[in-house]
């Protein structure tokens, strides 16, 4: 049947992580129902799958789980699909002229792989070229944090970090480089602890070779405290 032979093609996507998309694809109706709505239901399609398993969701342990996973679903872990939510970044005209790149490193990421909803775990690096507009330096890692929060493929997270900053301060002149490890490699399929995934996206003028591996000499600096 065609239908089975579907389901096998999107498994074999989602072993080998591949995306489909650089914008999270998104259902024109996703924001019909409210929050406390989509938990609701969210909380019965988990106790399902508990009882499916087997388990006993009449023990004090269990009981309380498939509410606490939906509103983590809701509220937290993929909360970077609400545009509610999304950091709003303000600029400041760069009066003291700054012109040189401009480097956050070690942002926490903290995301979760769309084939396998597990954990993506690592560190990302951004940086900019001011053109006369700088930013707030934690809404960068707002940023890179409100894009993690969403069910995500580490390739387009790193997109999506760059084009935000790109249009937040009006410049091509962005980069950004994740390093991340992927539970859905870690702990499952080949179980590979020690792999983690390196993805970048270089705009503007850290397309050129030198200013790129200055970008890469910062992010290499042990800062200690």
């Amino acid at each position: 049947m065609k239908f089975d032979k579907d389901f096998e093609d999107f498994d074999a996507i989602g072993d080998n992580h591949i995306g489909a998309s650089q914008d999270t694809p998104m259902r024109s109706d996703a924001f019909k129902l409210t929050n406390e709505e989509k938990i609701d239901i969210i909380k019965d399609d988990v106790r399902h799958i508990m009882e499916t398993l087997g388990l006993d969701l009449s023990d004090d342990s269990l009981r309380g789980t498939p509410n606490r996973v939906a509103k983590m679903f809701v509220k937290e872990i993929f909360g970077g699909l609400d545009p509610e939510l999304k950091p709003k970044a303000s600029t400041f005209e760069n009066k003291y002229q700054y012109g040189e790149m401009l480097v956050e490193k070690n942002i926490t990421v903290y995301s979760t792989c769309e084939h396998h909803l597990l954990p993506i775990v690592g560190r990302a690096h951004v940086a900019y070229i001011s053109n006369g507009t700088v930013v707030g330096l934690s809404k960068m890692n707002r940023i890179v944090d409100y894009y993690a929060k969403r069910p995500q493929v580490q390739e387009r997270l790193t997109i999506q970090i760059v084009r935000e900053l790109q249009e937040v301060l009006g410049t091509k002149d962005v980069a950004c480089i994740i390093d991340a490890k992927h539970l859905c490699v870690n702990s499952r399929g080949i179980k590979d602890i020690e792999s983690s995934t390196v993805t970048s996206e270089f705009g503007g003028k850290f397309k050129d070779m030198a200013t790129r591996r200055e970008f890469l000499d910062y992010i290499k600096l042990d800062t200690q405290f």
